[in-house]
């Protein structure tokens, strides 16, 4: 039985089903009882667990053997890396009591030790605290998600805008949770032994530019990039309902990304869906 966490969202959601249509037995943990219908009809098992509930955790973490491991995002309304830091704590509590195998867990570009870098810091940490423990595991450190633009499809219609806090032509590398959520469920799926540390992102680099054209072709219409100086990013972000805490995280993280201080391989493992495709898809779906 494999037990994924953060089924609901884009990357736990694409290694479930993953895992489901390779014929594997599944249990999706959720919080939300209203979405265990739609997961019951993938053929999936369902358990309705909050990750802070370290004892209903160790009971689900109990009944599999093979763990996908996401730390949920806090809502960026709350001091993200302190819920962040909290919901940690209780998963990997939880792991403890358990009889995992094996564990594959999902982290990200930048992620390194150090305080004031938001959400890189707190993976960081979940990848030392699993060195620390006895099970095998891999981490699978992915791209910029394309995911992160979803919200300014409704700026592209509206307004043909999207807006950026990094600069329009500035390259850096993307991945589709699609593509990031089969490599993981493929990581699960082979021998203990197969562990370590793996880098992937898309086809190609893409810069902020390159995601206004994607909406720009599929919706029919010009959309333009719209920087946001360095020196607006936190008001703008507290604009756009971020306490502040989570406004400075955000700021800190995207600085790293900025000045390009995080690590990259020279061989990652790369995705075949384009920005193009996923943008497409996106706007397929709203429809």
């Amino acid at each position: 039985m494999y037990i994924i966490l953060g089924a609901t969202g884009h990357v736990g959601s694409a290694v479930a089903e993953t895992l489901l249509t390779k014929g594997e037995r599944v249990t999706v943990v959720t919080r939300d009882p209203a979405k265990s219908d739609q997961w019951k009809q993938k053929g999936a098992e369902v358990a309705v667990a909050d990750v802070h509930d370290v004892k209903r955790l160790r009971q689900v973490f109990q009944t599999g053997k093979r763990l996908f491991l996401l730390n949920p995002p806090a809502s960026p309304d709350t001091d993200t890396v302190a819920e962040e830091k909290r919901s940690l704590t209780s998963i990997m509590a939880a792991v403890e009591g358990s009889d995992f195998e094996k564990i594959v867990a999902q982290s990200t570009y930048g992620a390194h030790d150090g305080e004031g870098v938001g959400d890189l810091g707190v993976l960081y940490e979940m990848e030392q605290k699993l060195s620390e423990s006895r099970i095998p595991f891999s981490v699978v450190r992915g791209a910029y998600y394309m995911s992160n633009w979803d919200w300014f499809l409704q700026t592209a219609e509206k307004e043909g805008k999207i807006y950026s806090l990094y600069p329009a032509d500035f390259k850096l590398p993307m991945i589709a949770p699609q593509d990031l959520g089969q490599f993981a469920a493929q990581l699960l799926t082979e021998a203990v032994e197969r562990t370590g540390l793996y880098y992937v992102e898309g086809p190609e680099t893409y810069a902020p530019a390159d995601v206004a054209n994607a909406f720009a072709e599929t919706l029919g219409k010009p959309v333009e990039t719209v920087v946001i100086p360095r020196t607006e990013w936190i008001p703008y972000l507290r604009n756009s309902g971020f306490s502040q805490k989570a406004a400075e995280a955000m700021a800190a993280m995207t600085d790293v990304t900025f000045e390009e201080k995080f690590e990259v391989s020279d061989s990652p493992f790369r995705g075949d869906i384009t920005l193009r495709d996923y943008v497409a898809a996106l706007v397929r779906a709203e429809v």
